[in-house]
């Protein structure tokens, strides 16, 4: 690669990255939640409860697992770089703490959290540098958690969404498919890591489907005269696949949990 490719490239990651302060209120609004289930997933492959545990859940968004993790009990710090999710976290979540910043580049001291949480979050980070920082911030038995609500592409409607928007976007459309790779810098850096693959759906209506759509950054970051007419045709599928207005969403959450050393 490059000198050139490599400065595009860091360019356009860093602009998707921005893009989602402007749809702060579609995320908070179409984004999925996370089943229990994975709250005990994590807890069996920690080997102990997130009550009382100190957690850092860095690129907090709107503070959607920030929340479901507080609700279990965790001593929970939202940490998000951009101003916009920050803001939309604080109306919605006044009670959660909120520190700005980054998994690269960690707000706090060594030895400092017990349990660090990266909600769909960990891929927008550099993983030379956020795993050493992760490290770092861990107290000796500490884990790092990353999970991904990825759509179910054995569901024959999300399939063909997915074939629609990648034609229409160019292949900028994407899924999850590099978690392997995001996720293997864990072992080879001391640490016991256990996967985990849980299916779920969720039933919500077109509209919040469509504030999903809208939150992905590869729709966030396209101009309003080209985002509109592909949320139109997107909204007009699914009617056409749930007539009642109510989809039935399939995901398979995909959760890695790496243990420090204790």
């Amino acid at each position: 690669m490059t000198n050139d490719q490599k400065f595009s490239e860091i360019r356009n990651f860093r602009e998707l990255a921005a893009s989602f302060g402007s749809v702060a209120a579609a995320y908070d609004r179409g984004r999925p939640g996370y089943p229990q289930e994975l709250f005990d997933e994590l807890e069996r492959a920690w080997g102990r409860s997130l009550e009382g545990a100190r957690t850092l859940d860095v690129g907090a968004g709107t503070g959607i697992a920030a929340r479901l993790l507080a609700a279990r009990g965790a001593d929970v710090v939202a940490v998000e770089p951009s101003a916009g999710m920050a803001a939309q976290l604080l109306a919605v979540s006044p009670q959660l703490p909120l520190v700005r910043g980054e998994g690269d580049d960690l707000p706090f001291h060594d030895d400092s959290a017990d349990l660090i949480t990266y909600a769909q979050a960990f891929h927008w980070t550099h993983p030379e540098k956020s795993l050493p920082e992760a490290v770092r911030v861990l107290r000796p038995g500490g884990a790092l958690a990353a999970w991904w609500n990825v759509f179910d592409e054995s569901v024959p409607w999300v399939r063909a969404r997915d074939e629609r928007l990648s034609a229409a976007l160019s292949g900028r459309y994407h899924g999850y498919g590099h978690i392997d790779d995001l996720t293997a810098p864990f072992a080879a850096a001391g640490l016991r890591v256990h996967r985990a693959e849980l299916s779920w759906q969720r039933r919500v209506p077109v509209e919040q489907v469509v504030d999903n759509l809208t939150s992905r950054s590869f729709f966030a970051s396209l101009p309003p005269e080209r985002r509109e007419p592909l949320l139109a045709d997107e909204r007009a599928a699914l009617l056409a696949e749930f007539p009642d207005g109510q989809v039935v969403e399939p995901y398979v959450l995909d959760l890695t949990v790496a243990v420090t050393p204790a």
